[in-house]
């Protein structure tokens, strides 16, 4: 049950002043369908009104002036602006309004009318002073009605900034005085307000630096909505761990099997695995997260566990997004795992009739311990006998509802999610706090060191040269197109245009793959290029080159400068796999700014991906800087998760301190607790799940 004391603020936007059948929609577009999701939209800005005379008057500032209106000229065509010519005792100002009925302003406005008038002026062809659709024209006795400062809030077409700003003053008023959850030392240290307080003062800003994230207000409201995201993850990972679950011991199986590796485990893997391995024998839902670079060899850590899983009686599944990488998975795998007596079976979409049947059937039956898949592994029709391990690669590419069904099909499954998306340690509790994580922070012995260069698009004519003779010498390379646009068919014509640019330099061995392209086909381009038949592999997305060459030594990426960091960095991962010298150039279109100089340098200087993504963050402070939005990341209201990045262990130790207190929330502090919790109504879509 919601407390009461939160009523006014859940109650619907409609129930604000003004907001009827035409604004609803807008409202609950710009801000959300509640009185709080109001409350919570914080401005963007201020306006300075500077009460001045036209004598006086600063070309390019906001300015206020109380004027007589002198003059109303019609357009003499149309397109024309309708003016008012207005004036003070030091001189003239024109008032300008397109598409607007001048009966309309004569009949408001009337010549020798006194009036108040505030907006933007600028001077036209450097003489007349213009002030464009004025942001307020009401009668002069009214003059200080017009503030002196103003708050901007984010608007949309037909909800302008005023309106909004109106309906959020009217929000925060309906906010009662809440109970205080945080700790009172804490909040003193912190010179920190109450919650109403710190609520108001947010909407009220007085300078710029009242609006910064790192004003008091904002700091205070920040890490209630954290603390609130914590506790909700610290619940959701107890949940998920309260069940019993299968206890699997360490096997000779998997000794066998690492001993038969032909190159020894990283001191990264063999800790990660004893952490995965201390999770399974617990006999509690392991719910962990194996972070690790491209290339790190997070597959191999989650093959030894499955083979322990197998070991056991238990069937293990590797779910990844996409069937390029599933097959991938699965080729890794299988050799080994079937050298042990572990069956693996690959199941995808393109699976029909009698194979995918048999397929079917091996799982149900449990002759096939390791199930490799995509999407189709959440089809009705396939049952596990005993599925014990469920193995998500890219997690976040999936939904919770999704992660939930694929465990489902177990009792109790333990849950291993995999992630190459570099995720900053400041940042990890806010994507990861539900999960256990182990880091993969070393490469495998024998990786090639990538040489990494920056070079203008002018010298592209070089680039190709060079790719030529290199290939001609047997090498390999990617080479993935610019990001045109948000639509795939601009994408798909300039990955195309440069496909047929590189053919007439190198010959009919450059191949395409895109997202247009039907699997069958993708998989056809693709295994080319892993037997050597096709010599440069031209690519549209980042996904569609997850595929693993090691005589691939050559990564171009065009126009670098568009793509993120994290996605460079990934995308460079895909070369230096084999014995060839490796190289990844970066092609840009100068001139580079100086944060794109900076991130370009990052990449040249460093091949540690958990490096380059705090040193992004840095560099960036603020924004989606890591393409976090695509990685599972929440979506805070009040919290900035870069600039505030300094309170979210704070958040994540008090969430864990007052749960081990009072797991049921139960005492006065775990009754103010759930008001916090409620307040923001946290549903995360974090990767652990109770399923």
């Amino acid at each position: 049950m919601r407390p009461e004391i939160l009523f006014p603020l859940f109650a619907p936007a409609t129930s604000l002043k003004g907001v009827g059948p035409k604004l609803a929609p807008l409202v609950e577009k710009l801000a959300g369908p509640l009185v709080r999701d109001v409350a919570f939209t914080l401005p963007q800005g201020l306006v300075h009104r500077r009460r001045t005379t036209c004598a006086a008057a600063v070309d390019g500032e906001v300015q206020t002036f109380v004027i007589h209106v002198h003059e109303h000229q019609k357009p003499r065509r149309e397109g024309l602006p309708y003016r008012i010519r207005v004036a003070d005792e030091t001189g003239f100002l024109f008032l300008i309004f397109f598409k607007v009925f001048g009966d309309h302003l004569l009949r408001s406005h009337p010549v020798g009318s006194a009036r108040a008038v505030s907006g933007k002026v600028e001077r036209f062809r450097e003489v007349e002073l213009q002030m464009t659709h004025p942001d307020y024209l009401i009668d002069a006795k009214l003059v200080d009605e017009i503030p002196a400062v103003e708050t901007v809030y984010p608007a949309t077409a037909g909800l302008p900034s005023r309106t909004v700003r109106k309906l959020a003053l009217e929000a925060v008023e309906r906010a009662l005085s809440l109970p205080e959850w945080i700790d009172p030392a804490w909040k003193a240290r912190q010179r920190w307000p109450d919650w109403r307080e710190a609520l108001i003062a947010a909407h009220h800003p007085q300078s710029e630096l009242d609006l910064a994230p790192q004003s008091i207000s904002r700091r205070r409201l920040g890490y209630d909505e954290l603390l609130a995201h914590q506790l909700a993850l610290a619940r959701r990972k107890a949940a998920f761990k309260k069940g019993d679950a299968p206890a699997i011991p360490v096997s000779g199986l998997a000794d066998q099997l690492e001993a038969a590796l032909p190159f020894k485990l990283t001191g990264a893997q063999v800790r990660s695995l004893a952490e995965i391995r201390g999770d399974l024998a617990s006999g509690k839902r392991m719910s962990r997260l194996l972070q690790g670079d491209v290339g790190s060899g997070k597959t191999v850590v989650a093959m030894l566990a499955a083979a322990d899983v197998a070991a056991a009686g238990g069937q293990s599944v590797i779910m990844a997004p996409t069937e390029i990488l599933a097959r991938q998975h699965f080729e890794t795998i299988t050799a080994p795992l079937e050298a042990i007596g572990v069956e693996t079976v690959l199941l995808t979409g393109r699976d029909k009739g009698s194979a995918r049947a048999e397929k079917l059937r091996g799982i149900a039956s449990g002759e096939a311990g390791v199930i490799v898949g995509t999407h189709a592994l959440f089809q009705d029709d396939v049952a596990f006998k005993a599925l014990t391990l469920a193995v998500i690669d890219e997690q976040h590419r999936f939904g919770v509802n999704e992660r939930k069904r694929l465990q489902a099909k177990g009792e109790a499954a333990h849950l291993l999610a995999m992630s190459a998306t570099p995720i900053p340690r400041t940042l990890e509790l806010t994507v990861y706090g539900d999960l256990d994580v182990s880091r993969l922070e070393e490469k495998p012995p024998g990786r090639t060191p990538v040489a990494t260069r920056a070079v203008p698009t002018g010298r592209m004519d070089e680039i190709v040269e060079r790719l030529r003779q290199v290939t001609a010498a047997g090498a390999q390379a990617f080479w993935v197109c610019p990001l045109v646009s948000d639509s795939d068919l601009s994408d798909l014509a300039a990955a195309e245009s440069r496909a047929a640019h590189l053919r007439q330099a190198i010959g009919p061995s450059v191949g395409l793959v895109h997202g247009q392209m039907a699997a069958a086909d993708k998989d056809q381009v693709m295994a080319d290029f892993a037997d050597g038949k096709v010599s440069v592999l031209v690519a549209t997305t980042v996904v569609e080159v997850g595929v693993n060459v090691p005589n691939a030594s050559i990564m171009v990426i065009e126009h670098a400068d568009r793509f993120g960091l994290a996605q460079l960095h990934q995308l460079r991962g895909r070369v230096g796999r084999g014995a060839r010298e490796s190289a990844c150039v970066l092609l840009y279109d100068p001139p580079l700014s100086k944060t794109g100089e900076a991130r370009l340098n990052i990449l040249r200087e460093t091949d540690d991906g958990f490096l380059i993504a705090e040193r992004d963050l840095e560099l960036r402070g603020g924004g989606d800087p890591l393409g976090l939005k695509q990685s599972g990341f929440p979506a805070y209201r009040l919290a900035d998760p870069v600039a505030h990045r300094d309170l979210i262990a704070p958040a994540a130790d008090e969430a864990r301190l007052i749960l081990a207190r009072d797991p049921d929330l139960t005492s006065e502090l775990g009754r103010k607790v759930r008001v916090l919790i409620e307040l923001f109504d946290w549903r995360p879509t974090g990767a652990a799940d109770a399923g």
